[in-house]
């Protein structure tokens, strides 16, 4: 529930003539911080391309957004205050460098799908 909230506050910043662009971490990228995720990248991938909020869902190959940030040149970047304050200071300096702006959206940490998962796995 916290991603949809997170699109849907994304998509009201994008105004109804912007683009709300999503990258999806590959399973690659999910096991540089993380287990191997139980929804596979392609299905992942179709839920969120489902999303009414979502304009546009591209592949994100690394757990840092840098990459597609650096391709796609977005000019507000929503990032998590569940990331480092070292990934969020590198990402607002380069949005900087690039007349862009990061947005700070709240985790929600009840809502994690990590937490959901040991929330399931507890009740076995």
């Amino acid at each position: 529930m916290g991603h949809l909230i997170d699109l849907k506050k994304s998509k009201e910043v994008a105004g109804p003539d912007g683009t709300l662009i999503i990258g999806i971490l590959t399973d690659e990228a999910v096991m540089e911080k993380k287990s191997k995720p139980i929804i596979s990248f392609k299905e992942r991938f179709e839920i969120a391309a489902s999303i009414k909020y979502v304009d546009k869902v591209v592949p994100q190959e690394t757990y840092s957004p840098f990459d597609n940030i650096k391709l796609y040149k977005p000019n507000i970047l929503m990032e998590s205050t569940s990331h480092s304050q070292k990934s969020i200071d590198e990402l607002t300096k380069y949005m900087k460098s690039i007349s862009g702006k990061v947005i700070i959206n709240s985790y929600y940490k009840r809502q994690s799908s990590t937490k959901i998962k040991e929330l399931i796995k507890n009740r076995r």
